[in-house]
């Protein structure tokens, strides 16, 4: 038999996605590579009154104000710590498929690995965290458990008002 005709009946290799793997204090996260539109440096940012303390601010990046969050004080009521390897991670958050999808920076704690993997490989862990809907399934290895992010559940309906006014109308 040819290599082609070996190779054409042979079973398709399960398809693996790409994710950017980050920590909040000694555990491990993962968002889903095709949700991350850019990782930068850590940025000043300025600050917005009366928003929720794990607001962090916003910045303007390429002739747009992006709203930033810090993942860790949404998650823990902790601030993430000011490391080299923290990132701004500026993601494609699209709340509803009929909204058109925003930037929103992430504040990310060593936020410099990536990890290519099947989803499958990602399991409910059967707990309903409804004061946390952006806590997704998690991934056992060897380095223990990691936990999916859900880029478009991390806001409330609240705060996606505060930073986005204008989806308001919609």
């Amino acid at each position: 038999m040819s290599e082609l005709a070996a190779k054409r009946g042979a079973v398709p290799a399960a398809k693996k996605a790409l994710f950017l793997v980050f920590h909040i204090g000694s555990e491990r996260y993962a968002l889903r590579a095709t949700e991350v539109a850019e990782v930068l440096p850590r940025l000043p940012l300025k600050p917005i009154a009366h928003a929720p303390v794990w607001v962090a601010g916003i910045f303007a990046h390429r002739g747009a104000l992006v709203p930033v969050i810090d993942l860790s004080a949404l998650a823990f009521g902790t601030p993430a710590q000011a490391r080299t390897s923290t990132r701004l991670v500026l993601v494609h958050y699209q709340p509803q498929p009929w909204v058109e999808a925003r930037r929103l920076g992430l504040i990310l704690e060593q936020a410099t690995d990536t990890l290519r993997c099947g989803l499958e490989e990602f399991q409910a862990y059967g707990l309903d965290n409804r004061e946390a809907p952006y806590l997704g399934p998690v991934r056992e290895d060897a380095e223990g458990l990691m936990q999916w992010i859900g880029v478009n559940d991390l806001l409330t309906d609240d705060v996606r008002a505060l930073l986005f006014s204008s989806e308001l109308s919609l």
